[in-house]
Order: structure tokens, then C-alpha cells, then sequence
């Protein structure tokens, strides 16, 4: 129990005030007596001085003990009875309060639970009301469901800072599979409400498919979506098709976005059957050029004298006849297959000075060069993979910086009997075509990034062609790129425009207003960040004398709503016995961890699993003590802050006599399930935090840096592991 100051005044006070008037009294009545009275007086009490202290003492541990009692009625019980009515006020918690202290209290909270009942009967029948009118929604909401589930594709909704808003079951398969490791509950540390696409993606990726999008709505495109393929850290292969969520608050005549959808499909298997097929026609090919040089030898020996003319003539025509159509069908599918090989990749159609102007911006941001762009058609439309497209250009870009020092490229625009003809264009020094060679066939390295792809695999994914040519009459060198251009009926209209009131059909997401780069994070108000709430079950209570963690199990916060589906939870190998006595505590046996990972396999999914969010636990020093240990080994470090629930619920109800989980629990009616398993306490310690923040804004702790200033001037903040 906490110690109470307020409680040790009140039991002290009576014997110091009597001490105090005995002391005064006494010593006011001495100074009206002479001298001679005065020791006659002392000598008169000091036989009876250890009687006296006696009777102080018992006198003084009466009225302390009325003192206290009365405390305890009046005062002690008023401040219980004024926390939990603030309870039911604040954390929306529907239960009675026990009447305690004097009559005045008790009565008191017997109106305070006739007032809890009344409101709760109004809010159930306001719920009901909501219900009623929310039906509409409600059946709107389950068909989005329904048809999310029944898709073929995985379907992922992000806002504009990357954090993931809405997905379907299909993709937490995908993203399971992209990412599982051996032993390990894998997949759960990328995806999840609030967290960030770009544990998956390529943030560049993103950032170029996203300005792709804007740019085709600004242009009034009715369906501005973009496609690229990319591949995964797994070794998988995704495409991934990208539509804009548009403002709906957006100044007339603007097309903004607040959003994206991704719809993703793993092409791997397609890709390596299509490989395997290419391989088996290029297999066919070769070998029947084999047999048509057979045949070619065939005729060749009818030549010979002993066949009369007719006969040899006769079977000469059938035979070269066939040898050109066999020829003529083979030439076409060396050709055909050739062609999907070149195109696999999907191209995308792109105006043509749109692509120029985003290469001289990333060329510019990247090598701090200056980029000219005066000869650019206007007018020319692209079919291109835009994004390692403009890798090559801030590549080759990047080369001429660094090694001929060139400080103003330029580039050029046009067309060129049915092709688009891209120049990167700079004067100075001229270079070899040993060096062109090098340039085209390097694997591509932008900054401190190496790129598996090289300038030749980008020219041949297009169909394309690339070479160096020098202008010696103006002194100029250039790179000059054959691109393909888009079809004429693909190009976009900008007359065509549409209006960003043309209302597309998405429903509203409140994180789509929330942006993680707007306030330093010990400023942000806790209803607005993301948490991970985590338990452990351990071997013993000693972590610096060899206990172990044998289960962890966490859940997450995400826009002030308990996200259940989103868990994390692991049996954890100590490599140690388990005390018997302890199993009856988490129920924990050895045969039930004898196969699972170790500690230096789950910390890693685990961290993974708690990146960009806020860490809370139940007593925290305990659990994050058990961590803090394992760092050396595993390399992990968990530097995110720390709230505890204990903590806070000692800075909001200090009165309470226990601050334990269950008694925290029964204060604000949340029902403990799973009691003493990693992920249930979990749950529980997340449903108690939700409840907290309103009773920590009602004592002016709206944010983190508030929250956890007011944890370290508790009392419990001493302990220690």
C-alpha cells in the first residue's frame, strides 16, 4: 500500500497539538510563579514525570486514532469516492460504486450510482436510436467487407504518409508469406492499421508512382491509376496497380490527394512459368534450326545421279517448300518470344515532358547540377517504365558529375520515325567507347545505392536502343535513348479534366488527417499515437540473476481503438528449465516451448512488429528490464518510449489502495480473460490504457512528454529490476 502522508498528519497531529498546549500551558503558568514556587513545583512533578509521559502517550494515541478514523470517514473516503465517480464519468464505465465513510458519503454515492444508472439507460437508448439510423451504413460497411473478402487481389488503403488504413484478408496472407520466417509468427510485423507500406516497399518506388498519379489527375485522366513491378526482400515479385483517394476538401478546381489504394499480385509463380516456357520455345527453336539444316543436307543428296529427273525435281520443290514454311514459322516465334521477354515488365503511358521534368528535378536534387530543358515536344506521349527509366538518367547524370566534373546537362525531346528520342546532352570533355561500354553494362549505383539493374537491361526491357554520339561542331557529347511512344488512343485530353467535386466512393478514414511528420512526438497528444502493448511470461521474477522469457504477446493502439486482429504472439525456447512452481502461474510447460524459436530469432520479429509506435506495459521496468538484458546479444535495441499503466493509474487515482492489474480492471469493469498469457494480459492492459487518457486529460496530461513526467513523480516509478 502507498504511503499516505495526508493519513500519518492526521494520526500525528492530535499528540503534537496536546504536547504543544501541555508545553505552553505549562510554561506560561511557571512564569507567574517566584522562583522558590517554581522549584517547589519541579520537585513536586518530577516523581510523577514518567506517569505524566504515560498518560501523554495514551491521551495522544486516543485522539490520533479518533484523528485517523475520522480522516479515514470524512476526508480519505470522499477523495476514494470523488476518483471512482471520475471514473464513471471520464473512462465511460458502467458499474456501482461501493458506499463507504460516513453517512453524508455514503448517500452520496449511493445518487452518484442512481445518476450512472440513469445515464446508462439514456445511453443505451441513444445507442439504440444510432443503431436504428445507422443501418444504412451499417449494410454499406458489410457489402465493402463482402467484396473486399470475395477479391482476388490483395487490396491495401494507405494515406499519403505511407500508414496503412484499411486491408483485406487476402493481403495479410500475402504479407505473411512475403515476410515468414522459420519458427517465427511472421507477416505480423508489416502489415496492420498504422503501419507503414514501406517495410514492403520502396519508398522512392512510391513517392515516383504517387507523383505519376497526380500528375495524370491533373491532366483529367477519369481512371488516373499507375502500375509497376517490383521486387520484395523475400524474393518475391509483386505487381502492384496504385489508384488515388482524392480530397474531398480540396479548393475547387484542384484534384488533391489524401490517399492511395494498393491492389498487389504476386507474379512470381507466373513469371518463373514464363520463364520456363521461353526456355523451352528458345529449347524448340534451336533444335529445329538442327533439323532444317538436316533437311537442307537432304536435299543436297538428291543431287546425286542415280535419281531420275522427274522424282528429283518432284521431291526438290516439296522438300524446299516445307524448309521455307518450317523457316518462315519459326522466324515468327523467335520473334514473338523475343518480344515478351523485351515487354514483360509492364510500360506505362507517360507524357513525354512530364518524365523529362521529373528527371531534371532528380537530377538536380541528387548531383546539384543545373539541367536545361528547352527542346522537349510537348506533345509526346511515352509507353515506358518510367521509374527505372529515370534511374538510368540520374545515373548516367551522376557518372558525368563525378568523373568529368560537368555542372549543366540538358535534356532533349522529339520523335523520331515512330520512336521518341530521349538526349542527355552536356559539353566538355569527350569519352571512349570502352567507356560508354562500361557505363552501359555496370550495374547502376545512385549515391550509396546499388541497383541490381543496368543501363542495357532498362534499354532492352523497352525495345529500345541506347548509344553516345558527339556534335563536334558545337562542341556537345550525348546519350541518346530510342524509347517507344504510346499508342494515339491512349493519350489524355486535357480539355477532359475532372472536377474534384466529382466525388469518388470511399468511405472516411479519420487517419487520413493524421501526418507522423507535423509535431514532435513527445508533443503529440496521446489519442493520437500508435501503441504496442506487451506482456511476458518468464521463468522467474529475477531477470538479472538468469531468468528467461518464455512468451511474449502484444496488441496495438492505432487511432484510440484496440485492434485485436492485430497481435503478436510467440512461445519463446529459454534454453532453461521452467520451475515448477511457476507453471500454475502462466500454465507454461516445457514440451510447449521445446520447439519453438529462441530469443535471438522473436526479439527481432518482435522490434520489427513494434517500429513507429509507443510501448506500454503493465509494471514496464519488469518486462522492459527482461529486454534491455537480451540487447547485447540479439543486437536489438527498443528505444521507443515507455508509458506503464501502473503509473498512471497511481498519477490519476492515488487514493486507491492497489494498483495491481486485476484491481486497476475491476475500477474500470474491463473483463480479464486470459489471465497471466502474454497476449491476454496484453488485451487487458490496452482496454485499462484507453480508459486512462481521459482521466489523465481531465488532470491537464494531454501528451507524452506530460504523461511521462507525471509516471516519474510517482511513488512506484523507485522500483526497480
Amino acid at each position: 500500500m502507498k504511503f499516505d502522508k495526508r493519513e500519518l498528519a492526521a494520526t500525528l497531529a492530535p499528540g503534537a497539538v496536546l504536547a504543544l498546549s501541555a508545553l505552553g500551558g505549562g510554561l506560561l503558568f511557571a512564569a507567574t510563579l517566584e522562583p522558590a514556587e517554581r522549584a517547589a513545583l519541579g520537585a513536586m512533578f518530577e516523581p510523577r514525570a514518567a506517569l505524566l509521559l504515560l498518560g501523554w502517550l495514551v491521551l495522544s494515541g486516543a485522539l490520533g486514532a479518533l484523528s485517523r478514523s475520522a480522516y479515514l470517514r470524512w476526508v480519505a473516503a470522499a477523495a476514494r469516492l470523488a476518483e471512482e465517480a471520475g471514473v464513471l464519468l471520464a473512462a465511460d464505465v458502467q458499474r456501482e460504486i461501493e458506499p463507504q465513510g460516513s453517512a453524508e458519503t455514503r448517500a452520496l454515492a449511493r445518487l452518484i450510482n442512481q445518476l450512472s444508472q440513469q445515464r446508462g439507460a439514456l445511453r443505451a437508448d441513444m445507442a439504440a436510436q444510432v443503431r436504428e439510423a445507422g443501418r444504412g451504413v451499417e449494410q454499406e460497411r458489410n457489402r465493402l467487407a463482402a467484396l473486399m473478402a470475395e477479391l482476388t487481389q490483395s487490396v491495401v488503403v494507405c494515406n499519403l504518409d505511407g500508414r496503412i488504413l484499411l486491408y483485406n484478408s487476402r493481403a495479410r496472407t500475402q504479407f505473411r508469406a512475403l515476410s515468414a520466417a522459420p519458427g517465427v509468427s511472421g507477416g505480423a510485423e508489416l502489415i496492420g492499421l498504422g503501419r507503414s507500406i514501406y517495410a514492403v516497399f520502396d519508398r522512392a518506388l512510391i513517392a515516383h508512382a504517387l507523383e505519376s498519379v497526380q500528375q495524370r489527375l491533373q491532366r483529367g485522366a477519369a481512371h488516373p491509376s499507375t502500375q509497376f513491378v517490383t521486387g520484395t526482400r523475400a524474393g518475391q515479385l509483386l505487381r502492384v496497380q496504385m489508384a488515388p483517394v482524392r480530397a474531398i476538401d480540396a479548393p475547387p478546381g484542384e484534384a488533391a490527394l489524401n490517399g492511395f489504394v494498393l491492389m498487389l499480385e504476386n507474379i512470381t509463380r507466373d513469371f518463373a512459368d514464363e520463364s520456363e516456357r521461353d526456355r523451352l520455345l528458345h529449347a524448340l527453336t534451336e533444335g529445329s534450326r538442327a533439323s532444317l539444316g538436316n533437311l537442307q543436307a537432304a536435299v543436297e543428296m538428291l543431287d546425286y545421279d542415280d535419281v531420275d529427273a522427274v522424282t528429283r525435281e518432284r521431291f526438290q520443290g516439296v522438300i524446299r517448300d516445307e524448309v521455307g514454311a518450317m523457316s518462315r514459322r519459326i522466324r515468327e516465334l523467335a520473334s514473338h518470344t523475343a518480344q515478351t521477354l523485351k515487354t514483360r515488365w509492364p510500360l506505362e503511358d507517360m507524357l513525354g515532358s512530364d518524365l523529362v521534368a521529373a528527371a531534371a528535378r532528380r537530377i538536380e536534387a541528387r548531383h546539384g547540377c543545373r539541367v536545361a530543358t528547352s527542346d522537349v515536344d510537348a506533345a509526346l506521349w511515352l509507353r515506358v517504365d518510367s521509374f527505372s527509366l529515370l534511374q538510368v538518367l540520374v545515373y548516367l547524370a551522376g557518372r558525368l558529375v563525378d568523373e568529368y566534373q560537368i555542372e549543366l546537362v540538358q535534356l532533349r525531346l522529339a520523335q523520331d520515325s515512330g520512336r521518341a528520342r530521349l538526349d542527355l546532352v552536356w559539353s566538355g570533355q569527350a569519352m571512349s567507347t570502352e567507356t560508354v561500354m562500361g557505363w552501359e553494362t555496370d550495374a547502376m549505383r545512385i549515391g550509396d545505392d546499388s541497383l541490381a539493374l543496368t543501363v542495357r537491361d532498362v534499354v532492352e526491357r523497352h525495345d529500345g536502343a541506347f548509344w553516345f554520339e558527339r556534335e563536334r561542331v558545337r562542341h556537345e557529347s550525348f546519350f541518346r535513348l530510342l524509347l517507344p511512344l504510346a499508342a494515339s488512343s491512349e493519350q489524355l485530353d486535357a480539355a477532359q479534366f475532372v472536377r474534384s467535386e466529382s466525388r469518388p466512393e470511399v468511405y472516411d478514414f479519420d487517419l487520413f488527417r493524421a501526418s507522423e511528420q507535423s509535431r514532435e512526438l513527445a508533443d503529440r497528444k496521446l489519442a493520437e499515437l500508435s501503441y504496442t502493448v506487451f506482456d511476458t511470461e518468464t521463468t522467474g521474477l529475477q531477470p538479472s540473476e538468469g531468468d528467461e522469457i518464455i512468451q511474449i504477446g502484444a496488441t496495438r493502439i492505432v487511432a484510440g481503438k484496440l485492434r485485436r486482429e492485430d497481435c503478436f504472439e510467440q512461445f519463446v525456447n529459454p534454453r532453461r528449465d521452467i520451475p515448477e512452481a511457476s507453471i500454475p502461474i502462466h500454465g507454461i510447460r516445457p514440451e510447449m516451448v521445446a520447439d519453438a524459436p529462441g530469443i535471438d530469432a522473436v526479439l527481432p520479429a518482435f522490434h520489427a512488429f513494434a517500429q513507429d509506435t509507443v510501448l506500454v506495459a503493465h509494471n514496464a521496468a519488469f518486462d522492459m528490464r527482461f529486454l534491455e538484458l537480451k540487447q547485447a546479444g540479439t543486437g536489438v535495441v527498443f528505444d521507443q518510449p515507455v508509458l506503464d499503466t501502473l503509473l498512471l493509474s497511481a498519477v490519476v487515482h492515488p487514493q486507491q489502495a492497489s494498483h495491481r492489474l486485476e484491481a486497476i480492471a475491476e475500477r474500470f469493469g474491463v473483463l480479464v480473460l486470459g489471465r497471466h498469457t502474454a497476449v491476454g494480459d496484453a488485451m487487458v492492459t490496452a482496454e485499462i490504457f484507453l480508459k486512462l487518457i481521459p482521466l489523465l486529460a481531465e488532470r491537464g496530461i494531454h501528451t507524452l512528454g506530460q504523461a511521462r513526467e507525471a509516471s516519474q513523480r510517482t511513488y512506484y516509478a523507485r522500483v526497480s529490476y
